[in-house]
């Protein structure tokens, strides 16, 4: 098999997943598992036969491959054969694996508030950024990407562009977060990205804020495995703890799936607490019964 035609088989590839709409990081991830299935056949791909596609799927398994990264290679080779080779047959012999189900890592209200005050400095600028992340529940890459165009105060609301899967949605603005985000804006008087980088022209990145948030949690004295994602969890379960309609949290935090969402009921304690047991209806029901038999 040339290179020639290799490459040709690339480029068709690229082409079909921009004619689909797929992100740039959607993209690169596609072709990376390609490469990856092309390195273990030794060939161009689209020669791979179904007994080597299965062989290939206990390559990685025997490799300790996680599933996450076992279903995103699964996800681009059904891509690639049923799209861009028209062997929509083949995907017959591709399996996901099952993820353990593990419950996100949850920071109480205090800890959060901990956290924020000791977001470094100099400047509001880091605390501002991870305020946002937990006051809206926005991700690492939408907080980054944000321009000061895209804080309605008018509306009270923040636009997110291309989130996620690239669709755009509308973030809760709380009183609370715009008055801190126009204490910054006072201090840094951004133009263009809400949270500029270095240089100015480009946005902050997402490995600066979770420095920042590995910072601030040392300094808020947080022993907990906790994440800059940590701060969407919290978002959501502290959301759900308030009595929140779980659709209501499910559009904003921008899911497609409700099944997405409903995980935080698992870790909503203080829902849990306060959720009554259906054994105390039953004893009430016998108390009631015992008293009739009384009087």
């Amino acid at each position: 098999m040339t290179e020639e035609k290799t490459t040709r088989l690339r480029e068709r590839m690229i082409e079909d997943m921009r004619i689909r709409g797929m992100g740039d990081k959607a993209q690169q991830g596609h072709i990376r598992a390609i490469e990856d299935f092309a390195a273990f056949l030794g060939r161009s791909p689209d020669t791979a036969t179904p007994e080597e596609l299965r062989a290939y799927q206990l390559h990685m398994t025997n490799a300790g491959v996680t599933p996450s990264t076992f279903n995103a290679r699964i996800i681009a080779l059904r891509f690639f054969f049923a799209i861009t080779c028209g062997h929509e047959e083949m995907k017959r012999y591709m399996q996901f694996q099952r993820k353990p189900q593990k419950l996100p890592v949850v920071l109480s209200v205090e800890e959060v508030g901990d956290l924020l005050a000791a977001a470094p400095g100099p400047g509001l600028k880091y605390r501002a950024a991870l305020s946002i992340s937990y006051g809206a529940g926005l991700r690492a890459s939408e907080v980054c990407h944000l321009k000061v165009t895209d804080i309605d105060s008018e509306r009270m609301l923040i636009h997110v562009k291309e989130g996620k899967g690239g669709k755009d949605r509308k973030a809760m603005l709380s009183p609370g977060l715009l008055d801190l985000l126009r204490d910054y804006w006072r201090e840094a008087r951004p133009r263009g990205w809400l949270f500029p980088g270095k240089p100015k022209i480009n946005p902050i990145s997402p490995r600066q804020l979770n420095r920042a948030f590995t910072a601030a949690k040392h300094m808020a004295g947080i022993a907990k495995p906790a994440t800059l994602h940590t701060l969407r969890h919290s978002f959501a379960t502290h959301l759900l703890e308030a009595n929140t309609d779980v659709r209501v949290i499910q559009v904003l935090l921008g899911h497609a799936k409700l099944s997405s969402t409903a995980r935080y009921t698992h870790v909503a304690t203080k829902l849990i607490r306060d959720t009554i047991s259906p054994f105390e209806r039953l004893k009430q029901l016998e108390d009631l019964t015992l008293r009739r038999r009384l009087e």
